[in-house]
């Protein structure tokens, strides 16, 4: 697999790498991109087998809030039938792991994770890249991480968990620092099998009965916005997690492939000024990803196929930023001038790292007005 291959013929400074679900950790956290959510229930082996996900590379399929609880052994039927069939199609030659996206199974609790556990033979592994655990505790971890361990170690091959941070301990004040430290604590011997840490914003949201609209970002909503601060301060510091950004919400897709009116200097500046560029759904979820990455989020729940483009484009790096980052990591301490600012290297050398990996996971590009033309495949 590889990002950013909706527009074939786009010329990328570094191209994106491949990668699967055997590359190593170290990159893999940071090639999720856009992770399409989708009911346990829904039938996806007919485009995986005919290659028609174009550009999605993660997807979760869910046992928890994406289906009723009545239908929880037809999704856990599905899956299985779904991993055998990949598994099959693997065996025969008629596709690669490499055309399979990171696929994981949001499980609905930790009674639920074991018992499927039982279900699962070490083909269906062999495709699986591992678990979402939903409404994670310090109190449940543990058990989450030890199923997991425990298949791990059943079928001798590499899964990885994904922890979803929300619900009411996470959210309200009084209770909320302590919960992060004590669950810091508790992946401190599992950092290895944790690839992302993900976070649960609408359910965030709805302790405080709040639903951010169209026009508006998830960082407008006060509550939910120091939530996500005090996760970041916790778990995004050095040689800490990959943490990704919660879903947005509205979908709504672009029609129009004209890109002479959208191939702008500054998308970014763009979007801050709320100047209207695609439509206001589209529009609102660019400029989430803006802030989201400016505060340290990579990658971002999504709920609609039409979002993967967008996500991925802008998770890509500029000839800029990767500048200033090899400028950075092939120093030695001081300062020095960048491109157009300072560099001072100890204090931006984990900006830097973070920036070279991104660079690999999604590509460098020219500059901000080549985030457009990631967007759709040139006439």
């Amino acid at each position: 697999m590889k990002h950013n291959i909706i527009n074939p013929n786009f010329n990328f400074i570094n191209e994106p790498i491949e990668f699967n679900k055997f590359s190593d950790r170290k990159i893999l956290q940071y090639c999720l991109g856009a992770t399409l959510y989708m009911p346990g229930t829904k039938h996806v082996i007919d485009k995986i087998l005919n290659k028609k996900l174009l550009g999605l590379t993660s997807m979760v399929m869910c046992f928890e809030d994406a289906i009723k609880e009545e239908d929880l052994k037809a999704a856990e039927k599905n899956v299985i039938k779904h991993l055998d069939t990949l598994s099959t199609a693997i065996e025969a030659g008629n596709i690669t792991h490499n055309d399979i996206p990171l696929t994981f199974l949001r499980v609905r609790n930790t009674e639920q994770f074991w018992q499927f556990s039982k279900k699962l033979k070490k083909e269906h592994c062999e495709i699986l890249s591992g678990f979402v655990f939903p409404k994670f505790y310090s109190s449940n971890g543990n058990e989450y991480f030890s199923c997991l361990s425990e298949l791990i170690s059943k079928f001798n091959i590499q899964l990885y968990g994904m922890p979803i941070l929300e619900g009411r301990d996470v959210a309200f004040k009084e209770t909320r620092l302590e919960e992060l430290i004590k669950l810091r604590v508790l992946m401190l011997p599992f950092k290895e099998l944790v690839l992302n840490i993900r976070v649960g914003g609408t359910d965030l949201s709805s302790l405080f009965g709040v639903r951010r609209g169209i026009n508006y970002s998830i960082y407008d909503i006060l509550t939910v916005r120091d939530c996500l601060s005090d996760i970041l301060n916790v778990f995004n510091r050095v040689n800490g997690y990959v943490v990704s950004a919660p879903v947005w919400e509205y979908f709504l897709a672009y029609k129009n492939e004209d890109l002479d009116h959208l191939l702008k200097d500054d998308i970014h500046n763009s979007l801050l000024k709320r100047n209207p560029i695609l439509n206001d759904a589209i529009d609102g979820l660019l400029r989430e990803v803006v802030l989201d990455k400016a505060n340290g989020f990579i990658g971002k729940t999504i709920i609609h196929p039409s979002h993967v483009k967008y996500v991925n484009a802008m998770q890509a790096v500029t000839k800029e930023e990767w500048d200033d980052a090899q400028q950075i990591i092939n120093t030695n301490g001081g300062v020095v001038k960048g491109t157009n600012k300072m560099n001072e290297i100890n204090p931006h050398k984990n900006w830097a790292k973070k920036i070279i990996n991104r660079g690999k996971a999604f590509g460098v590009i020219e500059n901000q007005s080549s985030y457009f033309k990631l967007f759709f495949e040139s006439k």
